[in-house]
């Protein structure tokens, strides 16, 4: 019955910015670590970002660094992802997930995923 439903994707030009967002249902929301993760053509589901259960820590692939942003509010049941300066590179499903486990960072440990929200980012 649970259910994580993104939103947010679409296509924008290089250098702009996107917010994407998950809605989580079904689940005790503040319980799981949050993640989001990617995939693009030819690739294999790639990390993005996680946050911890309480949003006190953040961890981040290399790749978006200093460019991603992800926050919940846990009132909500919502996690989002801020995605500024993006690059033709972060082009790609992105799906969020829900974690009970400890490793934020491997999509092995997740328990629940979201359909996808497509990014297209135009050069």
């Amino acid at each position: 019955q649970v259910q994580l439903v993104e939103s947010g994707g679409g296509l924008v030009q290089a250098g702009g910015s996107l917010r994407l967002s998950c809605a989580a249902s079904r689940l005790t929301f503040s319980n799981y670590t949050m993640g989001w993760f990617r995939q693009a053509p030819g690739k294999g589901r790639e990390f993005v970002a996680a946050i911890s259960r309480s949003g006190a820590n953040t961890r981040y692939a290399d790749s978006v660094k200093g460019r991603f942003t992800i926050s919940r509010d846990n009132a909500k049941n919502t996690v989002y992802l801020q995605m500024n300066s993006l690059k033709p590179e972060d082009t790609a499903d992105y799906y969020c997930a829900a974690n009970q486990r400890a490793d934020p960072g491997s999509a092995k440990w997740y328990d629940y995923w979201g359909q996808g929200t497509q990014v297209t980012i135009s050069s």
